[in-house]
């Protein structure tokens, strides 16, 4: 199975049939359970991929120019569901069905080649995340298995647990570092419906908020705003850092969450409501002070909706960006916000783009 990655616009996308989500209409995976796809189980993995050999990563260096990818051998014996790249793009790491995190060193024009294996989840690993560097080298991991891990290096290529969250009562299926304003901040989606946000603290301990039923049939994605208030670069004074989250979930909608007076409310009334079917992915693009906040969110119902909103307390405005006939797994801005990659489940990775009509226009297509 091939993963492609941009690392140029920290676009990463997932081939066809590895979402970690569940719905008990579907199909049930070799773990036992439910799989939104029958590729999850372990004969149509086997068929995906053509054999039982290591999953390899293919890395893709520009939007501009399209160039041959640089394969990576894991080492992972099962499913990858997540890659992620560092802030520097030296190095990646893999999440994998086999309850493994894998990192490898990734140079421009030569092998890739294995640093580390990290152990820790008692069932498949949905997502990993890097944090900021200004933090040091910290990794974060969430499991089927209902736990987050937060990892940290010590020597060179020697990881330790910095921190483990059991609270959840079921699996977290995403997470999501803040804006490194805001300090080291992880928020974490999970199938139990609830939304926990974890922050560390100076003395080395960790203080968590939670929004109880966010969604109360389970929480499949989330992704933070901005730190920078949208008009900030064309407005005057010093702003405050604000604290704001979006969420999808099992029950169609997308939500947005802020901080305030140190509890968690809703920010958006009604909930955002144009899919017709589970939320895969929400991606909050970022705004550079422009007077406009901007979220993708991306469905099982084969559409991504682009949502915007303009000063504080408007309604937020949907568009449907395209329909792709497909679920559609995975959406995620450049680091500008002005490309939007899209991930389906046609196999390919499509770039699209903001016209000065409003209109989004495909750019190219990674196949």
């Amino acid at each position: 199975m091939l993963i492609r990655v941009t690392s140029s616009s920290v676009l990463h996308s997932i081939s066809h049939g590895l979402c970690p989500y569940f719905d008990p209409n579907r199909v049930i995976n070799t773990f036992g359970h439910i799989c939104p796809h029958p590729t999850h189980t372990k004969r149509a993995a086997k068929k995906l991929s053509g054999s039982t050999e290591p999953v390899r990563l293919v890395l893709q260096r520009s939007f501009q120019q399209i160039m041959p990818g640089q394969k990576i051998e894991t080492g992972h014996t099962d499913t990858i569901h997540d890659v992620s790249m560092d802030y520097y793009g030296k190095r990646v790491a893999s999440a994998s069905s086999d309850a493994t995190i894998r990192i490898a060193g990734v140079t421009a024009g030569s092998n890739s080649h294995p640093l580390a294996i990290l152990t820790g989840h008692n069932g498949p690993v949905w997502q990993v995340a890097w944090a900021h560097p200004k933090f040091g080298s910290v990794l974060a991991s969430c499991s089927y298995d209902g736990s987050v891990i937060v990892w940290r290096e010590g020597n060179l290529n020697e990881w330790t647990q910095a921190y483990t969250f059991t609270d959840h009562k079921s699996s977290v299926n995403s997470i999501a570092w803040a804006p490194h304003e805001l300090g080291l901040c992880l928020a974490c989606g999970s199938s139990d419906g609830s939304i926990t946000v974890q922050t560390a603290r100076s003395d080395g301990g960790w203080d968590t908020s939670r929004i109880d039923r966010a969604h109360p049939t389970g929480v499949t994605s989330v992704t933070w705003a901005p730190s920078m208030a949208p008009g900030a670069l064309i407005g005057s004074g010093v702003f405050d850092p604000i604290q704001k989250l979006a969420s999808g979930g099992y029950d169609n909608l997308v939500k947005v969450w802020k901080l305030t007076d140190g509890l968690w409310k809703m920010d958006c009334f009604p909930a955002l409501e144009m899919h017709s079917d589970l939320v895969r992915d929400v991606a909050w693009a970022p705004n550079l002070g422009l007077p406009k906040s901007t979220i993708a969110s991306c469905s099982q119902d084969g559409t991504v909706v682009v949502w915007t909103v303009g000063k504080e307390g408007d309604q937020w405005k949907g568009v449907v960006l395209n329909d792709f006939k497909a679920p559609v797994w995975r959406v995620s801005w450049s680091l500008t916000g002005n490309l939007l990659g899209v991930a389906a489940g046609d196999n390919n990775v499509t770039l699209w783009k903001e016209a000065v009509d409003g209109e989004w226009q495909q750019v190219t297509t990674v196949e």
